[in-house]
């Protein structure tokens, strides 16, 4: 928690998991900044560089051991921050004082942090989107072929399914976890590339050895876990890298925003409900309310994201020749409050997807207030087929359909367009008829069977298996409201 006269980041006090918090905090990237150091300095003396083996030593002892303090005496100091942890190192390994940063520039440091970082952040988005798809799952199976007012335009169209719809969120993160793979795939490292990337330092510390210095930079590579790096880079990795991460984030906020646009309007209906606690209260005034505020949470969120998606391109164009600083204050706010605000997304979406409270009596009411008029172009289908004038039958479903519309407008309780053509005696088919056509379930198409081909062909090969109940410590954890 933050000290109550001070300013505290609500996306770490509220809304992200410990988990991505925990990635993007201090002590984890530093500790990174010494592993890069301690394998840079690894693969030197590998290569022949005069490192002495007490030096690797001292550093491997010191790797998570870093006094915060002493960096911020040194940084007031020195008024750099890389220079300010390679002295705290220092300070903590002296038998590796004076090799730890040999030949390195910042960038060499801190840019391929930034990947690894990213790189994890975006395991730990991973496994949220399994973990919301594994709940969706479970809930599109358990309603596949509960019927539901389709709409288009946000008026009603043709019937569909509860399960079906669910399947249309599923697609959405499908293609956002497709994306994301891919990107993780290819990611490069930046690599060991020195100051304006030419590697003029590496080469001189090889004494002009240039197969040394291409093989320093693939096994620095290799070691830190990546199977390549960028070919050339200026002092730092282009930005289109932190563009192509932003853009997938940007997706996954969108896709969760959609979502949840969908649950508010539901619930607007009263057909299906997010979860809410026990006593959790709605409004300070009217006592009655129930707000779909975890929905409305994610809309907040997710344009938060989105706002923050065109910021790194717009950093990659002035990126003049090769750096500017101007990168550097920005990227340290925009690329973990895009992840911290994407991993809050998902936890609040696989929260409302394993607690939606569905209420088919409320859908069954919806549907039947617009179910006769649907029903028309089989009406039509029926008539001709009995040998009766389907022009002639258009008209009288078109005079009726007015007409029942009209008492609906003015306080009828139900569509009696059905009644209104039964009672009519020139039209051609009789009660029974008309009310044979009344089955919502007639009407929905193919939906329960898409839902069931989507289960099978798409979501259980990224899911390992049958999906569970979405039952899981990511529904159970506690979400802020």
């Amino acid at each position: 928690m933050s000290a109550p006269d001070q300013y505290f980041s609500p996306l770490a006090e509220r809304y992200a998991s410990h988990e991505m918090l925990t990635l993007w905090s201090p002590q984890r990237r530093h500790a990174l900044w010494r592993r890069i150091w301690l394998a840079l300095a690894e693969c030197e003396k590998e290569l022949g560089a005069d490192i002495p083996d007490e030096a690797i030593a001292a550093m491997r002892d010191h790797l998570d051991d870093i006094d915060f303090a002493r960096v911020a005496e040194h940084e007031r100091r020195l008024r750099h921050d890389v220079m300010a942890h390679v002295h705290a190192f220092a300070d903590a390994a002296p038998a590796a004082r004076r090799v730890i940063h040999l030949g390195a520039t910042s960038a060499d440091i801190t840019d391929n942090a930034d990947l690894l970082l990213m790189r994890a952040g975006f395991g730990i988005l991973r496994q949220k989107l399994i973990n919301v798809l594994r709940t969706l799952a479970a809930f599109a199976r358990a309603w596949r072929a509960e019927p539901t007012l389709g709409y288009t335009h946000l008026q009603p169209a043709q019937l569909t399914t509860v399960g079906k719809r669910a399947t249309l969120w599923m697609q959405d993160l499908v293609l956002d976890l497709d994306v994301l793979d891919r990107f993780v795939d290819t990611l490069p490292f930046r690599g060991i590339k020195g100051t304006t990337g030419t590697q003029g330092s590496y080469l001189a510390l090889f004494h002009g050895d240039h197969a040394k210095v291409q093989a320093l930079d693939k096994t620095v590579t290799r070691r830190l876990g990546f199977s390549r790096s960028l070919p050339v880079t200026g002092q730092t990795y282009t930005r289109k890298l932190d563009a192509s991460a932003l853009d997938i984030i940007g997706g996954i906020s969108a896709s969760a925003a959609k979502f949840s646009g969908d649950v508010r309007l539901l619930q607007s209906y009263g057909e299906i409900d997010e979860p809410v606690e026990v006593g959790q209260v709605g409004s300070s005034a009217m006592a009655y309310k129930r707000n779909p505020v975890r929905s409305e949470r994610i809309a907040g969120l997710a344009r938060f994201v989105q706002s923050l998606v065109p910021n790194a391109n717009q950093t990659h164009s002035v990126q003049y020749f090769e750096r500017t600083l101007d990168d550097s204050a920005n990227r340290r706010m925009v690329i973990p409050e895009a992840f911290l605000a994407t991993d809050a997304i998902l936890l609040l979406m696989v929260n409302i997807a394993g607690g939606l409270q569905v209420h088919p009596k409320r859908i069954r009411r919806r549907v039947l207030a617009e179910l006769p008029f649907m029903a028309t172009e089989e009406i039509l289908v029926r008539v001709v087929r009995n040998g009766g004038d389907r022009q002639a039958a258009h008209e009288a479903i078109r005079r009726h359909s007015r007409a029942a519309t009209e008492a609906m407008h003015d306080g009828g309780e139900s569509n009696d367009l059905l009644v209104r053509l039964a009672e009519d005696s020139a039209f051609p088919l009789d009660a029974v008829d008309l009310g044979s056509v009344a089955d919502p379930s007639r009407y929905v198409g193919r939906a329960p069977e898409q839902v069931d081909e989507f289960l099978v062909e798409v979501a259980e090969p990224l899911l390992g298996g049958t999906p569970d109940h979405g039952e899981g410590a990511e529904n159970a954890a506690e979400v802020h409201v």
